[in-house]
């Protein structure tokens, strides 16, 4: 575990992060005391907990996947990165456009780190790895990292995979993603999962409580909360889906029931 060696201050190991509870849940190493507690406390609340993570990564592929071999989609803007797991949005699109560039977008130093010696681009391809907070939009958008590989003359796909449910109400989650859809030309895309209490309100509104104390926001959302983010776009069919819903593979086996999941997910594309 991370914690067993000397920490730079700046990683703040004494308080959890989202990006390292999640690498926890999905049984990764790259991660400290506080997030494994936070992590522990939430499989308290909820023992479906790990599933889904689980769930967002299967999610992120196939949104992907589809972005690239169906809307020919070549620049993706990932927010919320997280601790590398392949394959990651890069590997996903690159497969099916080697082409393909990517800007991964975190704030947390480990999950840069992690990016800038695992996240590779192909030859043809290109990344970034962009330290920023989802909150400060402008200062986003105006990196010279992201608009050395990102093009916003043309279509990009927004992914914000399990991140708005760290925003709260306070800091207008939908005027944030609004104004990353107006940065965006037409023919770009957003991807969106987000945690709902719909199935299972008492169970997520505990975890949510976890979070609360660990000084982590998480504010779980009905699904016409989560469809507001998707206001004045068009949504992509199925609609928003608990996730296992959303453009099964096919043979994937039996999915997880929507209480265990607990997670809607969407894509939709801007006119």
């Amino acid at each position: 575990m991370t914690d067993e060696i000397a920490v730079p201050a700046e990683l703040h190991a004494e308080r959890p992060h989202p990006a390292r509870v999640y690498d926890f849940l999905l049984g990764g190493k790259d991660n400290f005391a506080a997030d494994r507690a936070a992590a522990e406390a939430g499989l308290r609340a909820n023992p479906h907990s790990r599933i889904p993570p689980r769930e967002n990564r299967a999610f992120l592929r196939r949104v992907v996947r589809h972005l690239a071999a169906e809307a020919g989609i070549r620049q993706f803007l990932d927010i919320g990165t997280g601790i590398p797991t392949a394959p990651n949005v890069h590997q996903v699109a690159q497969e099916v456009a080697p082409e393909a560039r990517v800007v991964y977008v975190d704030n947390d130093p480990m999950v840069l780190a992690h990016a800038r010696a695992l996240l590779t681009s192909g030859r043809q391809g290109r990344t970034a790895y962009l330290d920023a907070d989802l909150r400060d939009v402008d200062g986003l958008l105006a990196s010279p990292e992201l608009r050395a590989v990102l093009d916003l003359d043309q279509p990009v796909g927004l992914l914000l995979i399990a991140i708005m449910h760290f925003v709260g109400d306070d800091d207008d989650p939908y005027a944030i993603v609004d104004r990353l859809m107006a940065a965006l030309p037409s023919g770009s895309y957003l991807a969106l999962s987000h945690l709902t209490g719909d199935f299972d309100p008492a169970a997520w509104e505990g975890v949510a409580a976890v979070y609360r104390r660990s000084g982590v926001t998480m504010r779980v959302r009905s699904k016409p909360e989560i469809e507001r983010f998707f206001t004045g776009l068009d949504l992509v069919e199925p609609g928003v889906r608990v996730l296992p819903a959303w453009r099964p593979d096919p043979g994937g086996g039996e999915p997880p029931t929507d209480t265990q999941v607990s997670v809607y997910g969407g894509l939709a594309r801007k006119s």
